[in-house]
C-alpha cells in the first residue's frame, strides 16, 4: 500500500516537473517571436535594420549613383548656344567661288571726271559659293603689283552668293587732277582670292585713266556701303 502510495506520488511530481517545461519552452517561444516580429515590422515601416543599413531596393541604387536630373532642355536653351554660329558656320562650309563660278563687268561710278568704277561679280554657276576677301587687280603691264585693299571696306561677315546673287568692290583710279600720272586703260586683270585663274575684264565706255600711285580697291561686298566704301 505505501508503494503504490510512492508511486502515485511519483508520478504526480514529474507530471508536475513536465508542465512546469513546457511552460518554460512555450514561454521561452514567445519571447523569441517577439523581437523577431518587432524588427520584422520596423524594416517594412521604415527600410532600415537595426543597424541602419538601408535595405530597399532605391536605397540600394541611390547609394551607388548620384541622383540625375530628368527635366528635358527647353527649345530656347538649346537655340540659345546655337543661334549666334548658325550664320557663320553657314558662310564657312559654302565653298569658294572661282573664274568659273562668277562673271566679273567694270562699270563707271557718278559723273566725270570718272576717278571711281564699280566691279560687279555675278554668281553665273547653279550653286552657293563665297567670294572671299577682295578682287586681286592689276591694271598696267607695267605695274605687276595689286592694287591696294582698304582696310575699312572689309564686311562683318563672308559673302555668300546664291545663284545669280552680285556682288560689288569699289575701286578708286585716280584723285581727278590734270596733273596726275593717269595711264589710259582699255583692259586689266582680276584674280579672285583663292583663284588664281585671270579674269580678262573691260573697262567701262572707251576706257579709263588710271594713277598707279593713287588706285585703290574695297572688298567684296553685297552692296555698296556709304562710309566703309567712299575713299
Amino acid at each position: 500500500m505505501n508503494t503504490l502510495r510512492n508511486h502515485s506520488v511519483l508520478l504526480a511530481a514529474a507530471g508536475t516537473v513536465l508542465t512546469l517545461s513546457l511552460t518554460a519552452c512555450q514561454s521561452e517561444g514567445k519571447a523569441d517571436s517577439a523581437p523577431k516580429a518587432t524588427v520584422a515590422a520596423t524594416v517594412a515601416a521604415t527600410g532600415k535594420a537595426a543597424d541602419g543599413k538601408d535595405t530597399s531596393a532605391s536605397g540600394t541604387t541611390d547609394a551607388a549613383e548620384p541622383a540625375r536630373s530628368t527635366e528635358p532642355k527647353s527649345p530656347r536653351d538649346s537655340a540659345a548656344g546655337s543661334a549666334g554660329t548658325t550664320g557663320e558656320q553657314a558662310s564657312a562650309a559654302a565653298r569658294v567661288c572661282t573664274s568659273r563660278d562668277v562673271r566679273v563687268t567694270a562699270a563707271t561710278q557718278d559723273g566725270p571726271p570718272y576717278t571711281h568704277i564699280v566691279l560687279t561679280a555675278k554668281n553665273t554657276s547653279g550653286s552657293s559659293c563665297r567670294l572671299a576677301g577682295a578682287p586681286h587687280i592689276q591694271f598696267l603691264e607695267s605695274h605687276k603689283q595689286d592694287v591696294p585693299v582698304v582696310a575699312k571696306s572689309k564686311p562683318a561677315s563672308p559673302v555668300v552668293l546664291a545663284p545669280g546673287a552680285p556682288a560689288y568692290a569699289l575701286v578708286k583710279l585716280s584723285d581727278g587732277g590734270v596733273d596726275e600720272e593717269n595711264e589710259p586703260v582699255s583692259a586689266f586683270s582680276v584674280m579672285l582670292e583663292g583663284d588664281s585663274t585671270v579674269i580678262a575684264v573691260s573697262a567701262p565706255g572707251s576706257g579709263i585713266a588710271v594713277d598707279p600711285a593713287k588706285a585703290l580697291t574695297g572688298y567684296w561686298t553685297p552692296e555698296l556701303r556709304n562710309g566703309a566704301d567712299d575713299f
